[in-house]
């Protein structure tokens, strides 16, 4: 009886063993499933952190696809923005394409919210789909798309108002979207809206900030026989007013005057100071004709006596004909000189002395400069806001400026203003104004 008793203990042995690595193989995937959850957690505060920061709405609608899609893992990831009838995408924005799959769409017009697509806006609760194929709403994809099996939807909410619906497929593990991936990317769905809401109302501000703005600057008279252009682009950043200014007159005597200046400053008070300093300018130019130097200086004689201005910088320059070229006679106030350009582009800074801004002093002497210029060139009066970049020396920019110029030489003026300004060497952290001038070619 002893020697039978001792054969069952290596069966019990064996499925203790087995009972023990199973509640061991299911801890090990609760901690993993547990380490997982934190990670998404972690993923999910940094992603709001990142996305609450974006203020550009194309930038914040692709970070919120590509951040849900790294949240869980999956391959694919697209949002689809509902047109404001809210009953079909107005935009589709996508993320994890190749190169080649975005080529085999080439042409395919993007969904417009039918099928499962359909589905989630007309039922804008979560939603997970194991296999898309077999979904009742699916209709099939359009030829050269991808393979998707799985999905997971949610829908972005503003304020209670649904903006638009999240949508991600394929995990890159393979496995299928599960509750706790589906409870992640509804709490982020859930507070993109103030994203969303920052993005909007930036480029509210922004516009607002940008027509106030235009509305102080003058609409450019015929200054003919010259060609004249103006460009001016506000600061990145949404509160930036700018104190950015231009003008340009044709006097009783038939000289045109161009002024281009900058108030230090970016908030209603450096605009309201420029439109002061341009108008207190003008009522000069008609009633003096002295030089440059002489109007700055009365210029800011008057600003000292009649104001609490910011201190200013301007060039002001008077361009006549003295056959057979042309002569510019200007005089600046700390600001930067002005670039010319020949019709076979060559590009040249009138370097000068500068003299001191307006609101330094008005005891300081103010020079005058004289330039020939010839036919068909081009004069440029620009801002510092074109030229500055925080990373770049300042000459490396003016550099910059310069072969750019010269490159585009051959363009008609408003089109040679506008190039200046889309590729402009500055960081686009500072507003930006461009008064051009174009001597008649008479070749």
């Amino acid at each position: 009886m002893a020697e039978h008793s001792e054969h069952p203990r290596p069966r019990r042995s064996r499925g203790l063993n087995q009972r023990l690595e199973a509640e061991l193989e299911r801890i090990d995937e609760q901690l993993r499933q547990s380490a997982r959850a934190k990670d998404q957690l972690q993923g999910l505060l940094d992603a709001v952190l990142v996305i609450t920061q974006e203020l550009e709405l194309p930038e914040v609608l692709h970070r919120i696809v590509t951040t849900a899609m790294g949240l869980v893992g999956a391959r694919y990831g697209a949002l689809g923005v509902l047109h404001e009838s809210g009953d079909h995408l107005d935009q589709f924005i996508t993320a994890g394409l190749s190169e080649s799959e975005r080529a085999d769409l080439a042409g395919i017009d993007f969904p417009h919210g039918r099928g499962v697509l359909g589905h989630l806006i007309r039922h804008p609760e979560p939603m997970r789909v194991e296999d898309i194929p077999s979904h009742p709403s699916s209709v099939g994809f359009p030829p050269g798309h991808p393979h998707m099996r799985t999905l997971l939807g949610a829908a972005v909410k503003v304020r209670g108002t649904i903006y638009g619906d999240l949508y991600l497929s394929e995990r890159r593990d393979g496995q299928p979207f599960d509750r706790a991936d589906e409870e992640i990317v509804v709490a982020l769905a859930g507070v993109v809206g103030i994203a969303i809401e920052n993005a909007r109302l930036f480029g509210q501000v922004r516009a607002g900030a940008e027509h106030f703005q235009r509305l102080l600057l003058p609409t450019l008279p015929d200054l003919r026989p010259l060609a004249s252009a103006a460009v001016y682009r506000p600061a990145s950043e949404p509160d930036h007013i700018g104190g950015d200014w231009y003008d340009a007159v044709m006097l009783p005597d038939g000289v045109c005057v161009a002024v281009i200046g900058d108030v230090v400053g970016h908030d209603l008070r450096a605009a309201a100071s420029m439109a002061q300093t341009r108008s207190m300018l003008r009522a000069l130019l008609y009633d003096r004709r002295t030089p440059p130097s002489g109007i700055l200086a009365q210029l800011d004689r008057t600003l000292e006596a009649t104001t609490d201005n910011p201190v200013t910088t301007a060039c002001l320059a008077r361009i006549q004909y003295e056959g057979p070229d042309w002569t510019m006679h200007w005089s600046t106030a700390g600001h930067l000189p002005p670039l010319l350009v020949t019709s076979d582009g060559r590009a040249e800074y009138l370097e000068a002395e500068p003299g001191v801004p307006l609101g330094v002093s008005t005891e300081q002497h103010r020079p005058d400069h004289f330039s020939s210029v010839p036919a068909g060139a081009t004069m440029v009066f620009f801002t510092d806001g074109l030229i500055e970049h925080r990373a770049r020396p300042v000459d490396e920019c003016l550099d910059a400026l310069a072969e750019l110029a010269a490159v585009h030489a051959a363009l008609p003026l408003q089109d040679f203003v506008r190039t200046l300004a889309d590729r402009h060497p500055s960081d686009g952290h500072d507003d930006m104004a461009i008064l051009a001038l174009r001597t008649p070619d008479t070749r």
